[in-house]
């Protein structure tokens, strides 16, 4: 090889180590500055984690599917069984025959009109505190169903076009786990109406979410069900409101489902002999579950309340500087505990029952057939 030659092929070598020294260089430099690095690192740390508790070891996920995955919620991690939810049976046990079995036994639901199975979509709707995110957690548990609690902060990215890669990723991070339930509480905050004024990346990240989801109806072996919650029903898109078949109007209860929800609160709680449920449900004409367990609260407070200022008058200062005291009793709860014109910083919302039903009617109207 002649000398020019020799040198030629030097430089070359020489300019192509240089430049592979370069990217490399650039690349970790680039990747040590990117600010969503520990981010994207501890997503990957915890979903192995994940991985592991769902006994899942024979699957890869792309980074996108690793972030979204920080979302599962595991049912054993889940405390809220159908049991634990009172005046809601109707709806419980439409639940159970129309997701919990296609879900769980799809043989049985296989049919060559396709017109079995579960339906792709669930909204529950109504007045805030009536239980729709009780019954969405109740309803993975017992369905054992892979939950992926959908966060709007966890699609949302800086850079353009992540977010899309992000809703793509709950898709196929779902049809990898299944059978998944996708749950978005507050559905109408992230799906609503679509306006010419809308953020482009807003627009671009619905009609991604809405094109994946029509996948699921052209998979008949797809076990993914999306469901959504929300107390305004009229904002949420009409294409939105098309592909969640299945609405379920969760509203205040009545007399009887009030007496199983208060039955269900107080079943741990020492009585008085003379204690009349009944007087309590009457009282609570226009309350939700929410505001019955907040009102059971300030009610058991009260004896605990006695009992603090009787001791306080009680004690001696050595008494308290020796510790607790051992021979502490708390009376039995009473009706009139429950009085609320005796708990001068209870929360009393406009519940009233004129209000309740006409938000009801208002939904009904609202919501497309």
């Amino acid at each position: 090889m002649q000398p020019t030659t020799k040198k030629y092929v030097a430089e070359v070598a020489m300019f192509v180590v240089t430049q592979v020294a370069f990217y490399f260089g650039l690349k970790y430099i680039m990747s040590s500055m990117d600010p969503t690095r520990g981010k994207r690192k501890a997503a990957q740390q915890q979903s192995h984690a994940i991985l592991k508790r769902l006994g899942v070891n024979d699957i890869v996920l792309s980074e996108y599917e690793q972030v979204i995955l920080s979302e599962v919620i595991l049912p054993e991690e889940i405390e809220v069984d159908f049991h634990q939810i009172g005046g809601l049976g109707d709806i419980i046990n439409d639940l159970k025959e129309s997701v919990i079995f296609p879900l769980n036994y799809p043989e049985l639901f296989q049919s060559a009109s396709g017109l079995l199975g579960a339906p792709k979509g669930i909204l529950l709707y109504g007045p805030p505190g009536c239980g729709k995110t009780m019954l969405a957690k109740a309803l993975a548990k017992e369905s054992g169903a892979t939950f992926i609690n959908l966060h709007m902060s966890t699609l949302l990215d800086k850079w353009f076009g992540e977010s899309n890669r992000l809703v793509n990723a709950v898709f196929s991070l779902a049809n990898k786990l299944q059978p998944s339930i996708i749950f978005i509480d507050e559905i109408d905050s992230f799906l609503r109406d679509r306006k010419s004024s809308d953020h482009e990346v807003t627009s671009m990240m619905k009609a991604e979410f809405m094109t994946l989801w029509d996948g699921l109806t052209t998979a008949s072996d797809s076990r993914v069900l999306i469901m959504g919650a929300t107390n305004r029903p009229y904002d949420i898109d009409s294409a939105i409101l098309r592909r969640m078949p299945k609405r379920f109007l969760v509203s205040p209860p009545n007399n009887q489902q009030r007496k199983e929800i208060l039955q269900l609160i107080l079943r741990d709680v020492r009585l008085a002999s003379d204690f009349d449920l009944d007087d309590i449900v009457q009282q609570t004409q226009g309350f939700s579950g929410s505001d019955l367990k907040e009102l059971c609260r300030q009610a058991a407070m009260i004896p605990i309340r006695e009992e603090m200022r009787r001791l306080a008058k009680t004690l001696r200062p050595k008494d308290k500087a020796s510790g607790p005291p051992t021979h502490i009793s708390v009376r039995a709860l009473r009706v009139d505990d429950f009085v609320v014109a005796e708990h001068p910083n209870a929360v009393q919302l406009d519940l009233s029952e004129a209000t309740l039903n006409g938000l009801a009617k208002e939904s009904e109207e609202s919501t497309p057939a």
